[in-house]
């Protein structure tokens, strides 16, 4: 205790929410936050009696989405924050008692959408005043727990493994995507297994087909395989799917799906046939007829793809015909694929990716590109917010997956004076900027898409 019999309580703290069920969470001590924010997901708001309710989800523990608990309270306010990227954004307040220690009083919480937080709480100033002085250069002064503790407190709440068997076949276990399929799958009481690309090889028989994993196991108990395929292993990924796919074995996406998908001639060829609105695009083999091509789509400026392009990558924008004339001739001296697309200046840099699971789109946000470049990618700096999308957009997005036959995908549309036109379709999107940007659960969607797919319903 300190002078004015205050308790120390260092930069993080562990945090009990009786009325909320949460047994423990630990929370960053952070004195320049005026109010205190939980993580939530899948915020729901109705009424009882009177009074606005909310019902949301935790995920109390760091680094571990499987364990899920839904929480309800009273909605006491809706107010704006700014975040720490500079994004405004209307959040739900609520009011519910906190046990710090053995200190236990009312605490107002922001219900933070976005899982972007390193630590699932944030214990703000007006919590802290009157009761406690921080010292950053400790942590659990209050209440400290150990891991066995924490365990046994959420023992209760890990399902039991009585499910389906489901592999993600992929390249790298550490990619947040990867994660977050694993953990959901777990939450939901499925044996979740990763695959590495990779390490896996066929015997092809037709007696006794097979496919094994490097030190010689025979992966014959999959329910369903996820299929996060980079670009790189796109022709011994989809020959794995293949393969699968004639053991039995459910693939979320199939080979041919994703092949299509990656193909962007083809695919822009079964759009333009199925009365789906693209951008304007040329396609020429010669040099001779590099002029035409650039006329074809409108002129300068356009935009220039490689056909195996991902994430922004291979994307090149050329503001005059001469500099037009360039890339395209360069390209093409190298033997390479291009296609070349009119560019849609009124987007102002600004495109809408909407994530499609069997037939219905789950989530949409919205990617603004940096200043100064044009394309709006995640991973070329680009900026993702929520946004709601016109009945229009939402028909396109759905028609153009369901045209290339794939269950989970990516689809990328621009705004323009013609209404909305397709970009692309990704076949293996990724969750964590659309997670982030809208708060959803895509990875339990995707789960249980699967779970319905094969007719599994959980007890």
């Amino acid at each position: 205790m300190t002078a004015n019999n205050l308790s120390i309580i260092g930069s993080e703290e562990w945090c009990v929410f009786e009325e909320l069920e949460i047994p423990a969470i630990k929370a960053r001590v952070d004195s320049g936050a005026k109010t205190s924010s939980i993580q939530a997901n899948n915020i729901k708001i109705y009424t009882k009696g009177a009074h606005e309710w909310v019902r949301f989800e935790v995920n109390p523990l760091q680094d571990n989405r499987s364990i899920n608990i839904e929480c309800r309270a009273r909605l006491i306010d809706r107010r704006v924050v700014k975040s720490s990227s500079g994004i405004s954004e209307e959040r739900y307040v609520i009011k519910t008692p906190v046990k710090v220690g053995e200190l236990i009083f009312d605490i107002e919480l922001t219900l933070a959408s976005r899982d972007t937080m390193e630590y699932r709480m944030l214990l703000g100033r007006e919590a802290l005043s009157g009761r406690f002085v921080v010292n950053p250069a400790v942590s659990f002064n209050i209440n400290e727990m150990s891991l066995k503790e924490v365990s046994d407190k959420y023992a209760s709440y890990v399902k039991e493994k009585t499910g389906l068997k489901i592999a993600i076949l992929a390249s790298n276990p550490q990619l947040y995507s990867n994660k977050r399929l694993m953990e959901a799958g777990a939450a939901r009481g499925h044996d979740m297994v990763f695959l590495n690309v990779e390490h896996a090889y066929m015997k092809l028989d037709a007696n006794s087909p097979e496919i094994r994993y490097r030190g010689g196991n025979i992966l014959n108990e999959f329910d369903a395989i996820i299929p996060r395929i980079k670009p790189a292993v796109t022709f011994y990924g989809c020959a794995l799917i293949r393969q699968f796919d004639n053991l039995g074995v459910y693939c979320q996406n199939s080979a041919e799906a994703i092949t299509q998908s990656r193909d962007k001639l083809f695919a822009s060829q079964l759009f333009s046939k199925n009365d789906i609105h693209i951008p304007i695009t040329g396609f020429a083999k010669s040099p001779m007829d590099t002029k035409d091509l650039i006329r074809m789509v409108n002129g300068a400026p356009l935009i220039i793809k490689l056909l195996e392009s991902t994430q922004g990558k291979g994307v090149v924008l050329a503001e005059t015909n001469k500099a037009a004339e360039s890339v395209i001739n360069a390209f093409k001296s190298v033997q390479t694929n291009i296609l070349v697309q009119e560019f849609i200046k009124e987007a102002n840099g600004q495109d809408i990716r909407c994530f499609v699971v069997n037939g219905k789109v789950v989530a949409s946000m919205q990617r603004q590109a940096e200043k100064g470049e044009f394309r709006a990618n995640l991973h070329q700096g680009g900026k993702a917010s929520v946004i709601k999308i016109t009945v229009e957009e939402r028909k396109l997005a759905i028609k153009a997956a369901k045209v290339l036959n794939l269950a989970v995908a990516g689809v990328d549309i621009i705004r323009s004076n013609k209404g909305p036109l397709l970009l692309e379709v990704n076949s293996s999107p990724g969750l964590e900027g659309i997670e982030n940007a809208t708060g959803k659960d895509i990875a339990n969607s995707m789960i249980v898409a699967i779970e319905r797919k094969i007719k599994f319903s959980l007890l």
